[in-house]
C-alpha cells in the first residue's frame, strides 16, 4: 500500500511539473497588449501598432487550428469555431512578421505553422480549394450563405499567398521546416485552377460546391480584389490556367479599364474614384506592386492614385461627416452603425475605417503616418485596445466599433511591413512558380526579373 501511495506521489509530481511547464509555455505565447504610449517616434509607434494588431492571430488564433477566427465578437450567427480561409492567409505573413521582428520565437513560429499546415491538410476541400469557413476544431466547412458551401477560389488564393510565403520563410534542414514545406506544397500542387473555368470558359469562377455545383454563378472579372487569383491560377504547375483565361475573362468587363481623372489623379482601372481601399491591399500583401505592369496598368501608378483620390475625397469631405480630414480619412470594407458596408467615396457612410490608411502605408507613408497618429493618441482608447485598433467608426454618429476582423487586421501588420522592410513582398516574389505565372500572363517588373 505504501508502495502505491508513493507511486502516487511521484506521479502527482511529474504530472504537476508537466502542468507547469505546459502552463509555462502557453503563458510564454501570450504577447501583452499595451495602452497609449506618449512620445514615441514613428518607428516605435509602427512597432507598437504592428505588434498588437498580431495579437489577434497569436492570442486569439484557434487554438485547436492555429488558424484566423473570422472576427473578434459573436456576431450575425457566427460562431466560437468559425474560421476564415483568406484571414488566415493574412494571419500566417504576420506571423511570419512576427518572428523575424522577434515578437515571438522562431521555435513558437515554426510550432504554430506545423499546427496550420497539418489541420489544412486534413481539412474539408474541393479540388484542391477550401472553403471560406471552417469549423476551427473539426475542419469541416461551415457555409457562408445557402448555396455557397463549398470551395472558395479567391479566400484560397488569399490563404495561398501567405502559405507560399511561409513556403519560403521556414526553410531550414530540419525535420520541422522541410516538414512544413512539404505539406504546403502538397497542397499547392493539389489545387485543380482549370476546374474553375467551369469546363473550359475564358474566365475564373469564384465558387463551386458539391451540392449545388456552380449555382453561385460568379464569374471573376476585374478589376478588384482578386487580381492574385489569376496569378497564382497561371503559376500553377499540375492544373494552371491559360492565358486568355486571364486576358478574355479578368480584363474584360465594364468596369475594368477607367482612365479618369479624380481630384487630380488619373485611375487607370476600375470602379470611379476606386472603389474601397482594400483593392490596393489584399492581392499587394505578397505580390509586389511596386514597377509591376502589364499591358492593361502600372500596378503602383494604379494603387497609389486609387489611395489618393481615397485620401483626397475624405480631405474634401463634401457630405460634411464629422472628422474627415488631413489626419483621418480612409474608405473601405468594415463594420459600421448599421451593420457591414463596402464604403468607398461613392458609398460614403461617414464611417473611417482605420486598416485603409494604415494598409496604405507603403504607398503614402507621409499621410498613413497621419492617421495613425491621430488614431492613436486622439482617438485613443476610443478605438485602441487589445488587438490593435477596432474595425471602424463614425463620429457623426458617435459610434466606435468593439469588434475586430481578421481581413482587416492582417493588412495592417503586412504593409507596414512591407513599408518597412519589403520582407513579405520579398518571400512572395521569390517564389518560382510565381514568377513563371507572372512571366505567362505577359507581366514586366523592374523590381524583379520575372521575364528573363
Amino acid at each position: 500500500m505504501k508502495k502505491i501511495f508513493t507511486t502516487l506521489a511521484l506521479l502527482a509530481v511529474v504530472l504537476g511539473a508537466v502542468a507547469q511547464k505546459k502552463q509555462a509555455t502557453a503563458n510564454a505565447e501570450v504577447i501583452k497588449p499595451v495602452g497609449i504610449i506618449k512620445g514615441l517616434s514613428d518607428s516605435a509607434l509602427l512597432d507598437v501598432v504592428q505588434r498588437q494588431t498580431f495579437r489577434y492571430f497569436w492570442d486569439f488564433g484557434h487554438p485547436i487550428s492555429g488558424l484566423a477566427r473570422e472576427r473578434s465578437n459573436v456576431a450575425y450567427n457566427y460562431g466560437n469555431e468559425v474560421v476564415t480561409t483568406g484571414g488566415s492567409g493574412f494571419g500566417i505573413m504576420a506571423m511570419i512578421v512576427a518572428d523575424k521582428r522577434k515578437w515571438i520565437s522562431h521555435d513558437q513560429a515554426v510550432d504554430r505553422m506545423l499546427k496550420i499546415v497539418d489541420f489544412l491538410y486534413k481539412a474539408d476541400s474541393f479540388h484542391g480549394v477550401f472553403p471560406h469557413w471552417m469549423d476551427g476544431a473539426t475542419g469541416k466547412v461551415i457555409r457562408f450563405s445557402r448555396k455557397d458551401d463549398g470551395a472558395d477560389l479567391v479566400e484560397s488564393s488569399f490563404l495561398f499567398q501567405g502559405l507560399l510565403c511561409a513556403r519560403q520563410y521556414y526553410n531550414a534542414d530540419n525535420d520541422k521546416e522541410r516538414h512544413i514545406r512539404d505539406v504546403i506544397n502538397w497542397m499547392w500542387g493539389e489545387i485543380e485552377w482549370n476546374w474553375f473555368t467551369r469546363d473550359g470558359r475564358d474566365v475564373l469562377y469564384w465558387h463551386w460546391s458539391p451540392n449545388n455545383g456552380w449555382a453561385m454563378n460568379f464569374p471573376l472579372r476585374g478589376f478588384n480584389e482578386c487580381l492574385i487569383t489569376y496569378v497564382l491560377a497561371a503559376s500553377g504547375e499540375r492544373y494552371p490556367v491559360n492565358p486568355e483565361v486571364y486576358h478574355r475573362g479578368w480584363a474584360q468587363s465594364d468596369f475594368f479599364k477607367n482612365g479618369k481623372t479624380f481630384y487630380g489623379h488619373v485611375l487607370p482601372l476600375g470602379f470611379d474614384y476606386g472603389g474601397p481601399l482594400f483593392y490596393t491591399h489584399y492581392s499587394f500583401l505578397g505580390l509586389n506592386p511596386k514597377g509591376l505592369k502589364d499591358r492593361y496598368a502600372d500596378y503602383w501608378e494604379q494603387n497609389l492614385n486609387h489611395t489618393l483620390i481615397n485620401h483626397d475625397y475624405c480631405v474634401d469631405n463634401p457630405k460634411k461627416f464629422k472628422g474627415y480630414g488631413q489626419d483621418c480619412w480612409g474608405l473601405t470594407a468594415s463594420d459600421n452603425h448599421e451593420g457591414y458596408n463596402a464604403h468607398s467615396p461613392t458609398n460614403d457612410l461617414g464611417v473611417i475605417t482605420p486598416t485603409a490608411a494604415l494598409s496604405a502605408m507603403p504607398y503614402t507613408p507621409e499621410y498613413s503616418m497621419k492617421a495613425l497618429r491621430h488614431f492613436y493618441y486622439d482617438l485613443g482608447d476610443k478605438i485602441w485596445g487589445e488587438y490593435g485598433f477596432t474595425d471602424a467608426f463614425n463620429e457623426s454618429k458617435n459610434w466606435y466599433a468593439k469588434s475586430y476582423l481578421a481581413i482587416d487586421q492582417g493588412p495592417i501588420v503586412v504593409m507596414i511591413e512591407n513599408y518597412r522592410s519589403g520582407l513579405i513582398w520579398n518571400l512572395f516574389m521569390s517564389c518560382p512558380e510565381v514568377q513563371q505565372g507572372l512571366k505567362k500572363l505577359d507581366f514586366q517588373s523592374s523590381t524583379y526579373h520575372i521575364n528573363q
